[in-house]
């Protein structure tokens, strides 16, 4: 099966995208317009404030050095830069960046042998909004024209089950469940094993979001993951972590967990809207060098969006 790109990037996502960075842009902005406070062009004083400005706004140490190198370079070449500019200029170096990472554009691979059904498997500690992305996600594919099933493997908590089933009816997509204390292993592979009997296109697995113990953790994925082999032998295409990016810098860190456990292939970044921490999607994407595929900007079931990463950085810097 080939997943398509889901539509074009319409003026009103460009809006809800507009909308749910209000408080990262004005953060970063108001931020920028303080260091550059007096000054009529940049210089070295102007770049340090820069860079304090962007560890600050949770990019990250190593993404916000390589931007600032990238500045140091620009500012020696074109000799003098107004800090009237440097909003455009940073914004153009960001994208430059980014554009350097190898990863691929969502929706243009082809994961899977036709008829076979797509399966992800969703990651990430409880908290982080992996349920209410999981419903939001069967959404977006259902209006794409996709049949979807919801497999229901976080069965170490009763609210997970639950939360899924909620969404799922949202969504109006099937789920497979076996209730709480049953082993993750067994519903994934029923929920596989459903779908290819019914002839389903995607397949979302839930799983269990603890990182206290992190060999436990990487033997549960491990095991989830060969049971649905035993179905799909490719599954699954997709392993999507979901990180809250109201939590910076501990974004960070959960990716490094999760990324060293299990062999992560997608990001979903969520509630964006509430933060002033977007930047974290810059230095998670930069970092990582894994694809950001979706982002969250709000809590209405159609408030996940496609990762465009030139409309991320025009929303940011517009």
């Amino acid at each position: 099966m080939t997943m398509g790109i889901f539509g074009i990037f319409t003026k009103e996502k460009k809006q809800d995208l507009d909308r749910g960075l209000t408080r990262t842009r004005e953060s970063v902005f108001a931020k920028i317009s303080r260091a550059v406070a007096g000054k009529s062009r940049v210089d070295d004083e102007v770049l340090d404030h820069l860079e304090e400005v962007l560890v600050t706004s949770d990019v990250g140490v190593e993404t916000t050095l390589r931007i600032i190198e990238r500045l140091e370079k620009r500012v020696a070449r074109d000799k003098y830069l107004g800090t009237g500019e440097l909003n455009v200029i940073l914004k153009e170096e960001v994208a430059a960046l980014l554009c350097e990472n190898p990863v691929p554009v969502p929706g243009e691979e082809a994961p899977s042998r036709e008829g076979v059904p797509y399966v992800i498997m969703v990651v990430g500690v409880n908290g982080v909004g992996k349920t209410t992305t999981i419903g939001k996600l069967a959404h977006l594919f259902r209006k794409e024209g996709k049949s979807v099933l919801l497999g229901a493997a976080d069965t170490f908590r009763a609210a997970a089950v639950d939360q899924l089933r909620i969404w799922a009816d949202r969504a109006q997509v099937p789920m497979v469940s076996m209730g709480m204390g049953i082993d993750p292993a067994s519903v994934a592979f029923d929920t596989v094993k459903t779908a290819v009997e019914k002839g389903t296109d995607i397949v979302i697995v839930d799983t269990a979001g603890r990182l206290h113990n992190k060999v436990n953790l990487m033997n549960e994925l491990s095991k989830i993951k060969r049971v649905m082999q035993k179905v799909i032998p490719e599954a699954p295409q997709e392993v999507l972590l979901i990180l809250d990016a109201s939590t910076g810098q501990n974004a960070y860190e959960q990716a490094r967990q999760f990324t060293g456990a299990t062999e992560v292939n997608a990001l979903a970044l969520t509630k964006l809207d509430g933060t002033a921490k977007g930047g974290v999607v810059i230095g998670i994407s930069d970092q990582f060098r894994i694809p950001v595929k979706y982002i969250g900007i709000g809590e209405k079931i159609d408030d996940l969006q496609i990762f465009n990463r030139d409309e991320f950085i025009d929303s940011l810097f517009k």
